[in-house]
């Protein structure tokens, strides 16, 4: 017989037509055991894997049998074998649903599958303050920013990932307030069996004794703290090299251990970093600059990197994820994250983007030109949906007469009330005045003299342009307030 024969024998799998009896037709499976206990929603996926294990291959059913022993002294084999986690995905490709909640079955042995399929994020910094908006603003955002977990959530079970990766600063400062630490616990527990690996980073370090200490008390069992640099087995086939942020600036590269770390043959390699490559750091640091060729002098598969806050490929296999909702006007991008497949050893990495923003932070250049109407350009550029979760800053350059600037600027201020928040800045914008302009302010008297001496000093070449520029913005304040006084 050939070898494995017995054991297909033995679990009834030989290759042949399915069986059309009462068991394989679901009726029942024996006079004792209905099969109404798999529930009517798994019932069509039992069967056909119940008829699809014969094409699983042999190393899975051996496996599957070696890790469940008592298989062999149940009466039927092959139903039984059937029911194991994972087998059903494995054996029948109508076990392979997209609805919500369905379960992934990677890291289970009878599941012997190259392909491993995880989602990359970084920086949710929970807890954001703000403080640099009013109103109810910067609790929206803050907000926002706890809602990111249900979104990578979902985005998991989607697209059948069972990992998610968090390369450090999940919080914002290393004592974020109880609740935050709390709220956001509770929420990944939801979202079981989704599992999140969460990584120390510069904002949450390690240095941060009590925080993480709390962390590991509170954590839920598909919670994973990576707070040392040791090798985590994700499934049989995966292992995650993380490298924990010690301090604020540790100082040195802490991901250099991954050079000289042992996995077993043939296992994937995936590096889990927060920090700078090159001049990437969003804090300007340069003395903790991670190696940029790091992926490939310690043979990972995919190196998962924190930090910066804008998607950013370093190389095949080295990717800044960025924050899933932006938090500052800077790298014109939208929030997102990183679904990531790959197929086996030394295959090149799968990555495409994921939406998880619920806030637009957009920056728009408005230039103008000579008979330019600013405020026509301006209303032109804005957005007309979503204004209600838009953040925009406008930068204004080029040349603008005294009046049109004005005018330009009480069209923002009117706009301004549609937006989560709009800011205009024309400090590059130059302003072009002519004597009649003047009149507009005070045909004559102090405030006439005032205007005719912050024209002079926008146009003398003996002042720096830095000088003159801030005279004209000067004189536009002037005319601005002149205008609001006129009856």
């Amino acid at each position: 017989m050939p070898a494995g024969g017995g054991i297909r024998k033995r679990a009834g799998l030989d290759r042949r037509r399915p069986d059309t009896t009462a068991e394989s037709s679901g009726e029942s499976v024996s006079d004792k055991e209905p099969t109404s206990e798999i529930g009517p929603s798994r019932q069509a996926a039992f069967t056909d894997a119940c008829r699809a294990i014969a094409d699983m291959p042999l190393a899975a059913i051996a496996s599957a049998v070696l890790d469940n022993p008592d298989l062999l002294d149940q009466p039927d084999l092959a139903r039984d074998l059937a029911r194991l986690p994972g087998v059903e995905y494995l054996a029948c490709p109508a076990a392979r649903s997209d609805r919500p909640g369905a379960p992934v079955f990677h890291d289970h042995p009878a599941c012997r599958i190259d392909m491993f399929r995880f989602i990359h994020s970084s920086d949710l910094h929970l807890g954001k303050r703000f403080g640099q908006f009013t109103g109810d603003l910067p609790g929206r955002l803050r907000e926002a920013r706890h809602g990111v977990i249900g979104r990578l959530a979902q985005h998991a079970r989607e697209h059948g990932a069972d990992t998610i990766l968090l390369a450090g600063d999940t919080f914002d400062t290393e004592t974020p307030a109880p609740d935050v630490r709390r709220q956001a616990l509770a929420a990944m527990r939801d979202h079981a069996p989704v599992r999140w690996v969460v990584l120390p980073g510069n904002h949450d370090s390690l240095q941060a004794a009590q925080l993480w200490a709390m962390l590991k008390a509170e954590a839920p069992e598909n919670v994973i703290l990576a707070t040392e640099p040791v090798a985590l087995p994700l499934s049989p086939q995966v292992a995650l090299l993380p490298a924990p942020c010690t301090t604020r600036r540790p100082g040195r590269d802490m991901s250099e251990w991954m050079d000289g770390a042992t996995t077993p043959e043939g296992t994937l390699r995936l590096g889990l970093a927060h920090g700078a490559i090159r001049d990437f750091s969003e804090e300007g640091a340069t003395s903790d600059v991670i190696a940029p060729d790091r992926a490939a002098r310690a043979g990972l598969d995919y190196l998962a990197l924190g930090d910066w806050h804008g998607a950013l490929v370093v190389d095949p296999r080295t990717r800044y994820s960025g924050t899933p909702e932006p938090d500052r006007f800077k790298h014109r991008r939208p929030g997102e994250a990183l679904l990531v497949s790959i197929a086996g050893r030394s295959a090149l990495p799968e990555v495409s983007a994921l939406a998880t923003a619920s806030f637009d932070w957009q920056i728009l250049d408005l230039h103008l030109l000579d008979g330019d109407d600013p405020v026509q350009v301006l209303e032109a550029l804005l957005p007309e949906s979503r204004r209600r979760e838009t953040l925009l800053q406008l930068v204004a350059t080029g040349r603008s007469r005294l009046p049109g600037r004005t005018a330009m600027t009480e069209a923002a201020a009117r706009s301004a009330p549609d937006f989560a928040f709009l800011e205009l800045d024309d400090s590059g914008l130059t302003t072009e005045c002519e004597a009649g302009d003047l009149d507009l302010i005070d045909r004559a008297g102090a405030l006439r003299e005032a205007a005719a001496a912050l024209l002079a000093e926008a146009e003398s070449e003996r002042h720096s342009a830095g000088e003159r520029e801030i005279a004209r913005a000067a004189l536009a304040r002037l005319f601005s307030y002149a205008q609001a006084v006129t009856p």
